[in-house]
């Protein structure tokens, strides 16, 4: 990694040249077989597992460059690796591998009175950008999920976790090349030059599509700047509602994984809304087992009458993504008020009702128009892996193409192919 400030020629030069090379690599890709895609997964799969103690050395060098910085433990959960993470990329790369074709799918044919016969099939997007942060299992999700859709893919990883991040890359082009496939269809960027980031968000013509993976102010400017096509989630504050028809025992269990599996995730709960109806029964109980398992709570009034070991909430704790072990609190009056909350403050990520009244979570499901929405089941399963996707680059909340888990099926588009036996178009 240079450490030198580079210029904006050099970075998009750089850019263009990555791209010339993607460009050449996605072309093989695209009409290359899925048994050989197959193998290259399953090659680099291998490489992670043979490899295993070399990862985690480049690893140690990033925690221990981030520690020195005073970065937070939040953060550096999302940059640590272990030898059980690094086995989970192994595995979801042969999860990936165990998905149907996603390339040449007929996803409809129709015949014309005419007699044209005409098919939509899906095909891969081309060279995807890929800017993400802390977190370096992004590069093996994101190098999987492009190659087995075809795609050539552009890694731009955080500085935190760069050696890391070059050696997954490493170990992802040389799986392709075992495969006979071009290396180059997995490229990392060489640099921890933010200048890279404006070159490949105005890459028009030469990127086909970005997907950022990070922290807020991160996916701001990517959907600022960008002058390609971008899947984004902005930030995943995600809430659950506790009904008056909750089940007190699942709703405890929930909450507290909702939240405390691993608070650094963007499906990790961040505000959890309350029935006044049960909120003294219940709250009590899940409050005092988040506060047993390390969590900090900030509630409004009412909440803090009924369990008083929490700090006043205030309005941007709302809107706040803690990514971290926190947690806002509110009471509310029914579903109607626990819809409005999250039509105001929510990201359109995830959310979940907890409830035994099938009324009450089908109107749930109907009304919030969040991207992933759930009934009795923790937020983190917010995920394309627990989704049988094999993987996912991301969660994508906007309306357009993608949205939700964005896994291989979710990296293509299509072309319509139209077959005819000599028909022509009358005047």
């Amino acid at each position: 990694m240079t450490a030198e400030k580079i210029s904006s020629s050099a970075g998009r030069q750089l850019v263009s040249e990555m791209v010339e090379t993607a460009r050449a690599a996605h072309k093989e890709l695209a009409v290359s077989s899925y048994e050989t895609r197959c193998n290259a997964l399953f090659a680099a799969a291998g490489l992670l597992r043979a490899n295993n103690a070399n990862i985690l050395h480049a690893n140690e060098a990033d925690i221990l460059a981030a520690t020195e910085k005073g970065t937070s433990s939040a953060f550096i959960d999302r940059l640590t690796l272990t030898e059980q993470r690094i086995e989970a990329m192994a595995a979801g790369l042969e999860a990936i591998a165990s998905l149907d074709d996603p390339l040449g799918a007929t996803l409809a044919q129709w015949t014309r009175p005419n007699g044209l016969d005409i098919s939509r099939i899906s095909t891969p997007l081309g060279v995807i950008g890929v800017i993400y942060e802390s977190r370096p299992n992004v590069t093996i999700d994101a190098g999987g999920l492009c190659l087995m859709s075809g795609n050539a893919a552009i890694l731009r990883g955080g500085s935190d976790s760069h050696q890391t991040s070059k050696m997954l890359a490493g170990l992802m082009s040389e799986g392709l090349v075992s495969a006979n496939l071009p290396g180059g269809a997995v490229q990392i960027v060489p640099t921890a030059d933010r200048t890279i980031v404006g070159a490949m968000l105005t890459a028009t013509g030469e990127i086909d599509v970005i997907i950022p993976r990070g922290g807020k102010s991160l996916v701001e400017r990517v959907q600022t700047e960008a002058r390609v096509p971008v899947f984004a989630h902005l930030e995943g504050i995600c809430h659950v509602y506790v009904s008056a028809n909750a089940d007190s025992e699942k709703a405890c269990a929930i909450v507290v994984n909702a939240k405390m599996r691993r608070t650094g995730i963007c499906g990790a709960a961040e505000t959890l809304l309350i029935d006044k109806a049960v909120a003294s029964t219940m709250l009590p109980e899940i409050a005092g087992q988040l506060r047993e398992a390390g969590c900090s709570l900030r509630g409004d009034e009412a909440a803090r009458s009924i369990f008083t070991d929490m700090d006043m909430a205030r309005e941007d704790d709302w809107r706040t993504e803690y990514l971290d072990s926190i947690i806002s609190v509110k009471v509310v009056d029914g579903l109607d008020a626990a819809i409005a909350h999250i039509d105001l403050y929510g990201s359109d990520h995830t959310d979940c009702i907890v409830t035994e009244n099938v009324d009450e979570a089908d109107g749930f499901l109907a009304r919030v128009d969040s991207a992933i929405v759930m009934v009795n089941a923790s937020t983190q399963f917010a995920d394309g892996g627990e989704f049988g996707m094999g993987a996912e680059i991301g969660i994508a909340t906007g309306r357009m193409h993608a949205r939700g888990p964005v896994g291989a099926a979710q990296l293509t588009s299509f072309k319509y192919v139209v077959r005819g036996d000599g028909q022509t178009r009358p005047a």
